[in-house]
């Protein structure tokens, strides 16, 4: 029975043929029902509700503050499940102030950050696998065009050991945007990692939103995050 399920998994990602090792050591009838290669591993990959297959919502801007009943917004509103979330408050920016000027306003800068964290052997990938063949490992993300300011968003990927601690290989991503046009566009972030080395267990996974609060709440959205890993590899 265990080498038909070592036969399922091998007819549907054509595995021996790449060179892939099948041990034997392995629970084929779990890794064929958990199906971890060629599909998303994070969990909840669109918390605010979006899709970057159609525009961002365009967001009216009232100039009118919160009522008194109700507090203001300094967070972004979604689903958050299987995300782990924090915030960090920015100081003020008062660069650009001359002395003895009447500021009633100022901009309040904050990172959002969410985070998932992937077990690939709880996914159902095997040593031999991870060791030997070294899988790709896809990364893409799209994130919104907002102009709140011209660092409004980072990607930081962990390739990590089984102590969970130990990097193995990472990609960090900071875009600077452009504030003279104005799109208001979805913009996709891709990275393949491959030829990585033996010994990962875990992807960290973790993306920076920066939003704005001045009299009202200002977002950046980000939607379709995910990790695929494939059943081929780049690198020979």
């Amino acid at each position: 029975m265990a080498e038909e399920w070592k036969k399922k998994c091998d007819q549907l990602w054509q595995l021996e043929a790449k060179g892939v090792s099948l041990p034997n050591n392995v629970d084929w009838k779990s890794v064929y029902e958990k199906k971890p290669l060629e599909r998303n591993l994070l969990k909840n990959p669109s918390p605010h509700g979006v899709s970057h297959s159609t525009p961002p919502p365009e967001r009216e801007v009232t100039g009118i503050p919160p009522s008194p009943d109700e507090p203001p917004q300094f967070e972004p509103r979604g689903d958050f499940s299987g995300w782990n979330t924090s915030t960090e408050v920015l100081p003020y920016d008062t660069s650009g102030i001359p002395p003895g000027a009447v500021v009633c306003y100022m901009p309040q800068f904050r990172w959002f950050s969410m985070e998932q964290r992937v077990d690939l052997k709880a996914e159902g990938l095997w040593d031999e696998f991870l060791d030997q063949f070294q899988p790709d490992i896809a990364i893409e993300d799209w994130y919104e065009e907002s102009q709140l300011n011209s660092s409004i968003y980072e990607l930081h990927v962990k390739l990590l050991a089984a102590d969970g601690q130990t990097v193995i290989k990472e990609h960090t991503y900071t875009p600077i945007e452009n504030l003279e046009n104005y799109s208001h566009t979805w913009k996709k972030v891709s990275h393949v990692f491959s030829g990585y080395g033996p010994g990962v267990r875990y992807i960290s996974f973790l993306h920076k939103l920066k939003n704005k609060f001045m009299v009202e709440y200002f977002g950046t959205l980000v939607t379709d995050s995910s990790v695929v890993v494939k059943a081929t590899r780049s690198s020979p």
